[in-house]
């Protein structure tokens, strides 16, 4: 049974809360303030008959704190889809779970709400256990991208189409002569791949897209086109960029600095501690906007007051050299040296960086992780890579921390190239 120890022990943060068994899943769940609601489940199981066999069955409460409320709804209807825990079925009523169903087998596809699965002509996202919650999430999306919401195609236009919240409106495409009407169809099914990698969790794909097409407004000068799609980026941000006091995506409850140290003490003999460990990752808009980022973990915890956002000097060809300054710039500053140096990229990048640390004259072991798919690159002279399985904490912690690395220099890179196009 949970007690009030391991509760204090939680985060108030936004993310993703999960109540366990031993090693069964029993409920999982998603809060603006993990500790608060978990603090209501435990009040709450004095009357209510769910409440209390979630508490009185669980021996711990597993997070995983994540950046934006967005990024976490996706995470726990992934997670319920994936586990199916017990008490996440919705007790009293015996309805099913909300999916967002996404028509694809049809010619027009539509964006409609579903408490049914899998009828082999559709994509289900969710489930979500809030019609609330996921009634907000397309209103906020349609705004960003148009959609029908029709369950029958008509000959005349809908209602959204009027206040251009489904445009081009599939009732409008069909009256149109052939050419246009290809046209107009091309588009409206691009709308719903955009919508459909917005539901995978690819919100940033989306975003790049747009601030792309956002440049060439500008350059073409036609401004009345660029600040339509302006507010929908800044709405999509807002949408991703929930505030937070302290983002960390590690999970809680786990001895980061031991199994970390534990693991990588197989590849660096000389590792003693990793009291201070940093990545680092590159972020860049074309020539206009070029920044590395630092994310640093203190004795395992996310170290935010240590984070360090550093803007590419010079306009460099290629993310190898703005890798290499940002490295230099760091190790001229009298800031206490990590245990280990993490790198978002391959072994060219590790390559960049112990060259770095060799001129420095300094003695920093250096981690990479590559991508598709993920795997490390151990700093050593013959640069092996290490596949780990999915479930290895500390290839995980390492996906993590990129991640947060990752985040940290998109956004200072969209709030630099904002300046930069919007001027």
């Amino acid at each position: 049974m949970i007690n009030k120890e391991d509760v204090e022990r939680l985060p108030s943060e936004i993310g993703v809360y999960i109540f366990k068994n031993k090693d069964e899943i029993l409920y999982i769940g998603k809060s603006i303030n993990i500790k608060a609601r978990v603090k209501s489940h435990i009040e709450n199981s004095g009357y209510d008959r769910k409440e209390k066999l979630i508490i009185d069955r669980s021996d711990r409460v597993d997070t995983i704190v994540i950046n934006n409320e967005f990024d976490s709804l996706i995470l726990e209807s992934e997670l319920i889809k994936k586990y199916h825990p017990k008490y996440n079925v919705i007790w009293r009523d015996g309805k099913s779970h909300l999916y967002i169903k996404v028509t694809i087998k049809d010619e027009y596809p539509k964006i409609l709400l579903s408490r049914k699965e899998n009828d082999g002509r559709s994509l289900y996202f969710g489930p979500f256990s809030s019609s609330r919650v996921v009634e907000s999430l397309l209103a906020d999306i349609r705004k960003i991208v148009p959609f029908c919401s029709e369950r029958k195609l008509s000959t005349r236009p809908c209602f959204y189409s009027k206040i251009d919240l489904c445009r081009p409106c599939p009732g409008y495409i069909i009256n149109q002569d052939v050419e246009e009407k290809h046209n107009l169809k091309k588009q409206y099914r691009k709308n719903i791949k955009r919508i459909i990698k917005i539901l995978e969790g690819k919100v940033i794909d989306i975003l790049n897209l747009f601030y792309k097409q956002l440049k060439v407004l500008i350059k073409s000068e036609r401004y009345e086109e660029a600040i339509v799609l302006r507010n929908k980026i800044f709405r999509m941000e807002r949408l991703i960029e929930h505030p937070t006091t302290n983002p960390d995506p590690i999970l809680t409850r786990e001895k980061i600095v031991d199994i970390f140290l534990d693991e990588m003490k197989k590849y660096y003999p000389k590792l003693t501690k990793v009291h201070r460990l940093e990545c680092y990752d590159i972020s860049n808009f074309g020539n206009d906007v070029q920044v590395g980022s630092m994310v640093v973990l203190t004795d395992g915890a996310v170290d935010k007051k240590e984070y360090r956002r550093f803007r590419i000097k010079k306009n460099l060809k290629s993310d190898f050299e703005r890798l290499s300054q940002v490295i230099e710039r760091r190790l001229k500053n009298n800031w206490p040296l990590p245990d280990l140096i993490v790198v978002d990229g391959g072994k060219p990048q590790v390559r960049v960086v112990l060259e770095v640390i060799m001129r420095a004259r300094k003695e920093i072991p250096v981690l990479g992780i590559a991508k598709n798919p993920d795997r490390l690159v151990i700093g050593s002279d013959d640069l092996p890579t290490i596949r780990f399985p999915q479930t290895n904490k500390a290839f995980n912690i390492v996906r993590l921390i990129r991640d947060e690395s990752h985040r940290f220099a998109n956004k200072y890179q969209r709030r630099l190239r904002r300046k930069v196009l919007l001027v």
